[in-house]
């Protein structure tokens, strides 16, 4: 399988998901303080998307699966939307976050999602 030279910053972005990825087993209890309560099995949903994040930044290195993991990219980041929104709806929900922060992380949710949809053209 043959992988492509791309810019630095497709790099960046595929890295930042592969060690996302990675901190979900090597600090869980980040990601379970901040499950939804009505979402069941916290323990595997935060396993399995620290897989998809892993296995997705890796996709990106592949011509051949890159377009489709730019895709499955979107779609797992508009389901953390989810986490997101919630995380807005209480103090404990929040985990101690400023709710400032929290608003700032929803439109930067939808910049990551156009930062990897601009790179359908490449």
């Amino acid at each position: 399988m043959q992988t492509m030279n791309y810019p630095w910053h497709f790099l960046l972005m595929s890295s930042m998901y592969i060690l996302a990825g990675l901190m979900h087993f090597l600090k869980p209890k980040i990601y379970l303080r901040i499950m939804p309560r009505y979402l069941p099995h916290h323990k595997l949903l935060v396993a399995l998307s620290g897989i998809a994040e892993i296995i997705i930044g890796i996709c990106l290195w592949f011509p051949v699966f890159k377009d489709l993991a730019i895709y499955g990219l979107i779609a797992m980041l508009a389901v953390f939307l989810t986490v997101h929104f919630y995380m807005l709806s209480g103090k404990t929900a929040s985990a101690g976050i400023p709710e400032w922060i929290l608003l700032l992380r929803i439109p930067l949710q939808f910049g990551l999602m156009y930062w990897a949809y601009a790179y359908l053209q490449i």
